[in-house]
Formats: C-alpha cells, structure tokens, sequence
C-alpha cells in the first residue's frame, strides 16, 4: 500500500512540475507576442516612442516577476497566476495605447531607434521561449536570463521616457542586448537542460 502511495505522490509531482514547466513556456511566448505588439505599434504609427517606453517599463516589471519566480527551479501555481494577470494587464495597456489619439512617426529616427530596440526585444524572448520549449533551458536559467531581459526593457524605457531615444542611447541599450544575446547563447547551449 506505502508503494501504491508513494507512486500516486511521485506522479502527482511530475505532473505538477510538468505544469509548472509548460506554464513557464506559455509566459514566455506570451513575451515575445506582447513584444511584438509593440514593435508592430511603432511600426504602424499607433504607437509613439513615449507609449512605447511606457509599455516597456510594464514588460520589464513582467520580466522580473518571471526571474523572481523561477529562481528556485520551480514557478508554483500562485506564482504562475500572478504573472498571468500581469500580462493581461499589460496586453490591456498595449491595445489601449495603441487605439488612443496619440500617434507616432514610424519614420522619425526616434522612432526607428525604439523599432529596432524592440525588435530585438522580440528576438532575444523567441529564443528563450524556444529554450524552454525544447529543455535547453532550465526553469532557473530562463528566470535569469528574464532579468537580463527586465534590465533592457527598463532601459528602454528610460532612454524613450522623453519621447526621444538618442543615438546616444540607443548605442548604449544596443551594449546591453549584446551581453544578454551572450548569456541566451551559452545558457542555450551549456550542459544544463531541462527535466524532461
């Protein structure tokens, strides 16, 4: 009978991580389409470079709440929860940027500075997301590289708070996104993965 017990609780367990495993995947599609939103706002003009930070900032606070979560291996139903509503959160911010009466200039440098940024933005999250989809990352190696994707995001939207990014600036986020496509490529490609 202990048998029959302990082998009940030992699938319960894996189907539990199971869960929080494949939670974890959908939060990170979940980015790279938020992000996409974005990119196709600025893109279109329905979002201008000060929306477009503003909306960072909110994706930044969902990265580091992905990071924070996943730092112990395991992201529990509670946490999975939170993050959830975090993100419709943010999706509701996004479409109500992007249908208000304030428009950008695609074409502006400004504006081309930010597409670029988030574009690669989107980038970087597809390729956590496929990290995590196919076990070369682990749990914890995703919430890490989340934080390094929360530090960009914030940078973002420091750099366009004033409606303006500079080359200046753009230069320096562009710094950053080449150390965190760095640490995706080795996370990636370490000995680590997944459980499966």
């Amino acid at each position: 009978m202990q048998r029959k017990t302990l082998a009940v609780a030992l699938v319960a367990t894996l189907a539990m991580a199971g869960a929080a495993s494949a939670q974890t995947a959908t939060d990170t599609q979940r980015n790279v389409d938020q992000q996409q939103r974005i990119e196709n706002g600025l893109q279109s003009g329905q979002l201008n470079t000060h929306e477009a930070a503003r909306l960072e900032q909110g994706e930044a606070k969902i990265d580091r709440m992905e990071s924070h979560a996943a730092k112990d291996g395991n992201v529990s139903a509670a946490e999975a929860a939170k993050i959830q509503n975090a993100q419709n959160r943010e999706s509701k911010a996004i479409y109500a940027q992007k249908h208000d009466a304030q428009k950008g200039n695609p074409a502006s440098a400004s504006s081309s500075r930010m597409q670029a940024d988030v574009q690669r933005n989107v980038d970087q999250q597809a390729r956590i997301q496929q990290g995590v989809a196919n076990g070369s990352l682990t749990t914890q190696e995703a919430g890490k590289l989340e934080h390094g994707q929360a530090r960009d995001s914030r940078k973002e939207a420091v750099a366009g708070a004033d409606g303006h990014v500079g080359a200046g600036e753009q230069a320096r986020i562009q710094r950053n996104e080449d150390a965190q496509s760095a640490r995706i490529h080795h996370k990636k490609h370490n000995a680590k993965v997944a459980a499966g």
